[in-house]
C-alpha cells in the first residue's frame, strides 16, 4: 500500500465494501445504501449500512460525490480492493488458449512484442503495453566519413542490417587514412562485440594506439551504442483510441489528454515498467495514489516476462481505475507466459 497502513476492518465492512467496488465497477454509478443493502446479501438496516459508508468515507477509501447520495471508491479503496479483497475467478477468456498461442507465434522479436501489445489491448479493450529486453548494442560495422574539417558521420551497422548515423564533431582534423585505419582497427578487432565492451577494452589499449584515434574511436563507440539503443523500440503500445470510448475520459478531456502524453513521452511508463520487472508476478498501480501514475484516472496492471527462465522486460494493461481487475490480471498473467515462450522459441 505504498507505505500506508492497511485499515483494519470488520467482516461486515469488507463485504460491504467489495460490493460497492464491483458494482461501481460494472455500472459506473455511485452506489447507494438500498442498492448495497440489496447486492451485499446481508440482513442489515439501511442505517446500518449508512454508518458502515460513514466509516469507510472516514478512512478515504471511498467518497460521496457532490451531485448523488451514493458512494465511489477512492484510489485508497480500489487499493484495499485489489491488494485485500479481489478474487481473481478462473473464468474463462473469451478466446481459448490454442487461438491465444496462435496470436503469439514464435517469429522476429520486434514482431512478436508488437502482436503480445495488440493481443493486450483487444483482450481488455484497453491499452496494452509492452516493453522489449534490452538488447546489447552490438555492431557487425563501422565507418568513417568526412564533412567538414571537424565534422565525421559515423555509420554503424548492426548484426540484423539495420543501418544508424551520427555526426560528431572532434578536435583534430582527421585524414581519409586515419579514419580509414580507425575503422579497419575496430571492425578487425571487435566487430561483433557489444559497444559498451568495446569502450571498456579501448581505455586498455589507448596506450598503443595514436591519441587522436584512441579518442576519436572512444567518441565514436560511445555515439555507436546510443545509436543502436534509440533504434531500438522499448516501448512498444497499442489501443491508445480505446480510451476515447471510456465514459470516465470522454467526460474529462484534461485526464484524457495527460493519458496521451503519458503514451507520448513514455519515460514515465518506462520507469513503473522497470519498477514491475523487479516484482515477482502481478503488480497493479492506481492513478491518485501517488506520482508513480500521473493520471488519476488510470490504472496499470503489469507483470515481468521471462525469457529462457530470466526477467527481460514487462508487459501490461493501461485502463480506467473502474476496470475489472480480476479479468486484467488474467489477461496480463497469460500474455506474459505466451510472449516468453514465443520469445524464447524465437531466439532457437
Amino acid at each position: 500500500m505504498l507505505g500506508e497502513t492497511i485499515p483494519q476492518l470488520d467482516e461486515r465492512a469488507k463485504i460491504l465494501l467489495r460490493t460497492l467496488v464491483e458494482r461501481y465497477i460494472a455500472e459506473g454509478q455511485p452506489v447507494g445504501s438500498r442498492t448495497l443493502s440489496k447486492a451485499s446479501g446481508l440482513e442489515l438496516s439501511a442505517a446500518t449500512i449508512r454508518n458502515v459508508m460513514a466509516d469507510l468515507e472516514e478512512l478515504g477509501l471511498i467518497a460521496s460525490p457532490h451531485t448523488s447520495a451514493g458512494r465511489v471508491p477512492t484510489a485508497k479503496g480500489y487499493r484495499f480492493f485489489v491488494d485485500t479483497l479481489l478474487t481473481v475467478r478462473r473464468s474463462a477468456l473469451s478466446l481459448p488458449a490454442a487461438e491465444l498461442e496462435s496470436r503469439l507465434i514464435p517469429d522476429q522479436p520486434q514482431k512478436v512484442i508488437s502482436n503480445a501489445a495488440h493481443l493486450l489491448s483487444n483482450l481488455s479493450h484497453f491499452v496494452g503495453v509492452v516493453m522489449a529486453p534490452r538488447r546489447p548494442s552490438v555492431f557487425r560495422h563501422i565507418e568513417f566519413l568526412r564533412l567538414s574539417a571537424q565534422r565525421l558521420l559515423v555509420i554503424i551497422v548492426s548484426p540484423e542490417g539495420d543501418v544508424q548515423n551520427r555526426v560528431i564533431s572532434t578536435q583534430t582534423d582527421f585524414t581519409t587514412s586515419q579514419l580509414t585505419e580507425a575503422s579497419n582497427y575496430l571492425n578487425a578487432n571487435y566487430a561483433g562485440m557489444a559497444l559498451e565492451q568495446v569502450r571498456e577494452k579501448l581505455k586498455d589499449e589507448v596506450r598503443t594506439l595514436q591519441g587522436e584515434i584512441a579518442a576519436l574511436m572512444q567518441a565514436a563507440v560511445q555515439v555507436g551504442s546510443e545509436a543502436l539503443n534509440d533504434a531500438q523500440e522499448a516501448v512498444v503500445i497499442a489501443g491508445e483510441r480505446n480510451l476515447l470510448s471510456v465514459d470516465d475520459f470522454s467526460s474529462d478531456l484534461d485526464q484524457l489528454r495527460r493519458a496521451f502524453d503519458l503514451f507520448e513521452q513514455k519515460t514515465q511508463l518506462m520507469r513503473l515498467l522497470d519498477v514491475s520487472s523487479q516484482a515477482d508476478g502481478i503488480r497493479i498501480f492506481i492513478g491518485g495514489e501517488s506520482q508513480m501514475v500521473p493520471v488519476e484516472e488510470l490504472s496499470i496492471v503489469s507483470a515481468p516476462y521471462e525469457v529462457d527462465g530470466s526477467v527481460v522486460g514487462t508487459l501490461g494493461v493501461i485502463g480506467p481505475t473502474r476496470m475489472p481487475y480480476d479479468r486484467m490480471i488474467q489477461i496480463v498473467d497469460i500474455t506474459s507466459r505466451l510472449l516468453g515462450q514465443a520469445l524464447s522459441q524465437a531466439g532457437d
